[in-house]
């Protein structure tokens, strides 16, 4: 199964609620159609084919091209089905679409905004629910398109790759899924185990270590995390590994003492490299909803935040608050998670995403 087909099938089954929104907007005052758009009865024989009504927009992706014209004696003008009850799209509805989209974690001002743009198309028409889905998928696939970025990876050796986010974010997981994936692509790889006063954390991360087939350094429980790194990234120089994954203990952006600490993290850090971290991702959990904004907002504040990756998408009947990080931060957007498998974390494809959200074919 293809990543967008698993992302598309998890978010369906835990209840999408703007697919299912969408189709409840469409058929609340919608106008059932079902001899719409018929034809007059040609004059001739000869009428040119331009006569001929045009169909509604399909569900699905049409014929790659159609049959070259022959000429008939049959009547070219038949009823034309609609594909389904179609709406006006008039103020009214445009207002039950913003509420829609707040309602899925969108945001009040990105939902505005992505509203605002769709009206600009779509006012005035007589719109089926997939009609409606794919015009709200385009408008998302645009707003997204920007932050659809891999990690990047540089020359600079050991690249150190700094992972931080709240308790119970993915953090480890995704340590584990990425490190699997960079030696797929031949990169040597080290992990740190940060987190040094949570012995199960350690342990987990080793579990994910010994899956990936990549060494995981650790300290003693109770241990400073910022000398941790810092002799990581030492150990990490001489074993001549491309990248080093930091690990760090999951933190509540409210805690002005656990964001201190992570703060210091990054200062000595850079006592061994300037440059570094060379990436601080921030792992944010997509059941979290609009608090991911708060956590991305303070986490940018102490710790250089460069991309991030958004996990538990199959935990969430709403998703849309990745659409707002988007369009509020403009952050790159690394990767996106589905599930607890290895292979079930991949780069962030804003098309595939906005497919999967709005239930557009």
């Amino acid at each position: 199964m293809s990543f967008f087909s698993k992302l598309k099938q998890r978010l369906t089954r835990s209840s999408s609620k703007i697919e299912e929104g969408l189709a409840d907007l469409v058929e609340d005052g919608a106008e059932e159609n079902a001899t719409a758009d018929v034809a007059p009865e040609p004059k001739a024989v000869v009428e040119p084919a331009a006569s001929t009504p045009a169909a509604p927009e399909p569900a699905a992706p049409a014929p790659a091209s159609p049959k070259p014209q022959t000429t008939t004696t049959k009547p070219a003008a038949t009823p034309v089905q609609s594909s389904g009850p179609r709406r006006m799209v008039d103020d009214d509805m445009l207002e039950e679409l913003e509420d829609l989209l707040i309602a899925s974690d969108m945001g009040v001002d990105t939902a505005a905004r992505i509203t605002a743009n769709l009206a600009e198309v779509c006012l005035g028409r007589k719109m089926s629910t997939p009609d409606v889905q794919s015009a709200l998928s385009a408008e998302i696939a645009r707003v997204m398109e920007p932050v659809a970025r891999p990690l990047p990876i540089y020359q600079k050796t050991p690249q150190v790759i700094l992972v931080v986010g709240v308790n119970g974010s993915g953090k480890t997981t995704t340590i584990g899924k990425l490190a699997s994936q960079f030696k797929g692509a031949g990169k040597s790889v080290v992990i740190a185990a940060g987190d040094t006063f949570r012995a199960a954390a350690v342990d987990q991360l080793k579990v994910w270590g010994d899956r990936a087939g990549v060494p995981v350094l650790t300290a003693p429980e109770g241990s400073d995390p910022a000398s941790l790194a810092f002799d990581a990234m030492g150990k990490a120089e001489e074993m001549g590994a491309d990248l080093l994954m930091i690990d760090t203990a999951g933190r509540l952006q409210n805690r002005a003492d656990l964001m201190e600490e992570l703060s210091k993290i990054v200062r000595v850090i850079r006592k061994k490299d300037e440059t570094a971290p060379h990436n601080t991702l921030l792992v944010l959990d997509a059941t979290t909803g609009q608090n991911a904004v708060n956590q991305v907002t303070e986490f940018q504040k102490l710790a250089d935040v460069s991309g991030l990756v958004m996990t538990k998408l199959d935990g969430t009947a709403k998703g849309g608050v990745l659409v707002s990080l988007a369009d509020k931060f403009g952050l790159p957007i690394h990767a996106i998670g589905v599930g607890e498998q290895i292979d079930d974390l991949d780069a962030f494809d804003p098309e595939d995403f906005a497919k999967a959200l709005t239930g557009a074919a």
